[in-house]
């Protein structure tokens, strides 16, 4: 193909850089050494406002961290927990303009809070809506997670597959957590779930559910972030859950790989990553981890090393399930620009993007679902096909469903109609349920400020959860009906 034919995107291979932290005021002393240990790195997390103005001095202007302040007292449904190796992609050397550093004070601040790593891991309040700061049908627990448990910790929501959440911690809290229901500590606005069993307990009860349920073959490992298991006790339960006859596939969640990559090469980690490996291989069970990047700023050559030290210690694939975000990666070159800094130096593989979740205060973040539509049309081609990620929609009581799998989608009124194939816990107990499972209509629902003025103005009428179920119904039945015709 002749290069001088011009395309909507450009591919160019990016070196990666480790940004230098000394920029900041508060890391000008730190050394390689003390940078390169997850010790160092866990015991220097940035936790309040005050930890970190003393990292960043006068470079930010007091109105953020007033704006910050606010946000934790107002909105904020997650805790603040940023490890440094974070905190330092945020206006990194990658982002600068050609004159360099953006100055003290204004310039700098400004440069804060267009960051799109700033934008998801330390929301203030003037990112979030007004008008609808929550959709009306938000909920806390929006997958219905907790209500699918078969053991505490353990949701069997697929047929195959199980979600195994071993703690409620992470070394970094996401502003946008779908699990912020139980993960993290209580905020201000929400008083958390916690998991009351012992772990030894919980964990024993997940592996005899699972031995006694041989349809399952599929296990996600997950949290929290499995970086926070010690790692002899992980070690210990992934060792018996390769004992399970029908697992085939273990999949470790961690986002530590990017944000606490120091966790990843700590010399224990490898080699036990390595004996597990091994075992897995001599069972015919893929072992695989999924991290969560969604900023190509966030890959750095110790995020490679990291992803690149797990192949190399037997781990099958890494791969990449990275959350749509408004502000953070909602244009082709910020998800393209991520995948092939993924795929050309950390081997990491795009995996999914999955549309933000209806949490409460999360309205700034959602996309619709037409605009999660042109996005996946956006990207395919440049990547090879094992690598192009999937668009997906995690539709309440349904599951993941690539965005164009939807049933029919009313965009008057931002509501989107599902279909299942396959039952989940729920249905279990409720004949009924059973029965319409396959052949009802399941709703998501776009935020409300990306509809037109008519569909705004009729959710300010009809905004209450029992008049828009019902609408969702009606509408769902006569799109089909006359479909039909």
């Amino acid at each position: 193909m002749s290069v001088g034919i011009e395309q909507p995107y450009v591919y160019r291979h990016r070196e990666l850089v480790e940004p230098d932290w000394t920029r900041f005021p508060g890391w000008r002393t730190v050394t390689a050494e003390d940078w390169a240990s997850a010790q160092w790195q866990r015991a220097h997390c940035v936790k309040n406002v005050k930890q970190l103005h003393e990292v960043m001095g006068d470079l930010l202007d007091d109105h953020f961290y007033a704006d910050l302040e606010r946000d934790q007292a107002e909105r904020a449904t997650m805790s603040m927990l940023l490890p440094p190796q974070m905190v330092n992609t945020m206006v990194s050397e990658g982002t600068w303009p050609g004159a360099g550093m953006p100055g003290v004070g204004e310039e700098f601040t400004r440069a804060f809070y267009a960051d799109p790593v700033r934008r998801y891991m330390l929301p203030v309040f003037s990112d979030r809506r007004t008008d609808w700061p929550s959709h009306p049908h938000a909920t806390r627990d929006s997958l219905h997670e907790h209500d699918m448990w078969v053991a505490e910790g353990l949701t069997h929501r697929y047929p195959t597959k199980v979600l195994a959440e071993l703690l409620s911690t992470c070394p970094q809290y996401c502003g946008h957590c779908t699990r912020m229901d139980l993960v993290g500590n209580s905020t201000r606005v929400v008083d958390k779930l916690k998991l009351e069993g012992r772990p030894a307990d919980r964990y024993a009860a997940m592996l005899a559910y699972l031995h006694q349920t041989p349809q399952v073959r599929d296990v996600v490992v997950s949290g929290g972030d499995v970086a926070n298991v010690p790692w002899h006790n992980l070690e210990a339960f992934l060792d018996r859950l390769l004992d399970v006859e029908s697992v085939r596939d273990i999949r470790l969640a961690t986002k530590a790989l990017m944000g606490l990559p120091q966790h990843w090469l700590q010399s224990d980690v490898v080699e036990g990553v390595a004996r597990v490996a091994a075992k897995a291989r001599s069972r015919g069970v893929s072992l695989a981890i999924h991290t969560h990047v969604n900023s190509a700023q966030s890959v750095t050559p110790l995020v490679a090393r990291a992803a690149r030290t797990m192949l190399e210690a037997g781990v099958r694939d890494v791969r990449n399930q990275g959350v749509l975000m408004r502000g953070v990666n909602d244009s082709t070159k910020q998800l393209l620009d991520l995948c092939f800094a993924l795929q050309d130096d950390a081997m990491v593989t795009p995996y999914y993007f999955y549309m933000c979740d209806m949490i409460p205060f999360s309205e700034h973040w959602r996309l619709s679902l037409a605009e999660a539509q042109r996005l996946q049309h956006s990207i395919m081609g440049y990547l090879p096909g094992f690598a192009t990620p999937r668009i997906v929609c995690d539709v309440p009581f349904v599951g993941k469903r690539w965005v164009h799998q939807v049933d029919h989608y009313d965009m008057e009124l931002g509501m989107s109609f599902w279909r299942k194939n396959y039952r989940t816990q729920l249905e279990a107990a409720d004949p009924a349920s059973t029965e319409q499972a396959l052949s009802r209509d399941y709703v998501y629902y776009d935020p409300i400020h990306t509809l037109a003025p008519e569909g705004q103005q009729w959710w300010r009428e009809h905004g209450d959860e029992d008049s828009t179920h019902a609408e969702a119904v009606r509408r769902a039945a006569a799109s089909r009906e006359a479909s039909l015709v």
